[in-house]
């Protein structure tokens, strides 16, 4: 499954052969990457970036998520999908990650925007939520600048890179809520 975002931006549903770009982009943008992604610390092989792909790609249909590469004319430049879903109360969360050399272009905010639209029509979603870092401000402008609202704070809510707990900021957009414009 893909979802054309613009001319040039494509989410590609993932594939076990982009282990590889999500292990070479991972590793050359460390420092940057591991500022607020805590798995970054943890992937130090191939192999680490093969395992995650493999448990998403084969995991059993009850517990199958739906995660897509993004790509601008198919180079890959980050990972944006659902997590945590719980079928059975209609809610999940997106999770994203993007390249530094693409941020500032609202490449993300289209692409959580479209995930939203497939989680309330086509997945029957009610409830979408998305957790950001404390501090972590271009993430945190993507709820906001899709209607999300803040419901509060998770204290000690992720351990990063180095044993470092941060707190998370809770953002939910409603499917009676969602406009899609």
């Amino acid at each position: 499954m893909d979802f054309q975002i613009d001319k040039t931006i494509t989410l590609r549903e993932l594939h076990a052969t982009d282990a590889g770009d999500i292990f070479r982009t991972i590793d050359r943008q460390r420092e940057y990457l591991g500022r607020w992604l805590p798995f970054v610390e943890t992937t130090i092989r191939l192999e680490d970036s093969r395992a995650f792909v493999s448990s998403v790609v084969d995991a059993p249909e009850d517990r199958f998520e739906h995660v897509f590469s993004m790509r601008d004319t198919d180079a890959f430049i980050g990972l944006v999908g659902f997590k945590d879903t719980d079928r059975q109360n209609k809610k999940t969360e997106i999770g994203y990650w993007l390249s530094e050399d693409r941020q500032g272009r609202g490449i993300v905010t289209r692409a959580v925007k479209r995930l939203c639209e497939f989680a309330f029509s086509e997945l029957g979603m009610n409830r979408i939520q998305i957790k950001c870092a404390v501090g972590n401000e271009g993430s945190k402008r993507i709820p906001l600048r899709l209607g999300f609202t803040l419901e509060g704070v998770e204290r000690d809510g992720e351990l990063l890179s180095g044993g470092v707990y941060t707190d998370l900021e809770i953002y939910s957009l409603l499917k009676r809520d969602f406009s899609g414009d």
